[in-house]
């Protein structure tokens, strides 16, 4: 099955939960809402509707980023210091006590976690990434990791094997080396700004053809017309 949606609304709720099957919530990357907040997108959604969401920045991201811009939460600097790369903290455990808190309210079933390029490979980092995914409790959930940078996909693949993580990627630049679902996150093929063309979305159904779900999910700035149009084709073809 191919999940076709957007990295956010970009229009009406009740009209994307009409058009969409899934879709990312962004902003719990930047600053977690309020349960009340993700309580009332889950019970306007169809019952079968999905959300799936970005983990907390505190987690993947040191406070030198400038996401950190967005961050509206007042918390000491010092402990804002031990946040992030996934350090063995109670700062980054507490933040992924509140990313599940939202998880658990949406019934989300896939959470991302996106890392910026300064995330490189080294043993630290490894060691750090390894601690935080044996230590943290999962159940039912789907881990996708989005690593950007330096990394080789051998790295990648071994780390996705050993710790169970979905090798989350842009189809368009990189392609997945594991995970039991594949989980592509579509920002352009030169940028943000970047349109599809219909030669794109032929492509992109063909990187989609195989067994188990696929999620496509666009980011880019035309992400709902995109969208509409790969979702149509998708069901063209099926």
């Amino acid at each position: 099955m191919i999940k076709v949606g957007c990295c956010g609304f970009g229009e009406t709720q009740r009209k994307y939960f009409e058009e969409f099957p899934v879709i990312e919530i962004q902003i719990t990357f930047y600053q977690p809402p309020r349960l009340e907040t993700a309580r009332g997108w889950r019970e306007k959604a169809p019952e079968n509707f999905e959300f799936t969401l970005k983990a907390w920045q505190l987690i993947t991201h040191e406070f030198s980023s400038p996401t950190y811009r967005r961050l509206t939460e007042k918390i000491p600097q010092a402990s804002l210091e031990r946040c992030g790369s996934f350090k063995p903290t109670r700062e980054v455990l507490r933040a992924w006590e509140r990313t599940e808190e939202i998880v658990r309210v949406l019934k989300s079933k896939v959470i991302v976690f996106q890392c910026p390029a300064s995330f490189k490979p080294t043993a630290e980092n490894k060691q750090n990434l390894m601690s935080f995914f044996q230590t943290v409790s999962r159940t039912d959930l789907l881990f996708a990791w989005e690593p950007r940078g330096d990394w080789k996909p051998e790295e990648v693949r071994t780390l996705c094997e050993e710790l169970n993580l979905i090798h989350c990627v842009d189809p368009f630049k990189g392609t997945a080396t594991w995970g039991k679902i594949r989980y592509f996150r579509l920002h352009g093929v030169t940028g943000y700004r970047y349109q599809f063309t219909d030669e794109d979305l032929q492509n992109l159904r063909a990187l989609c053809a195989g067994p188990g779900d696929v999620y496509c999910l666009f980011n880019n700035v035309t992400m709902l017309e995109d969208a509409r149009r790969f979702l149509r084709l998708s069901s063209e073809l099926c």
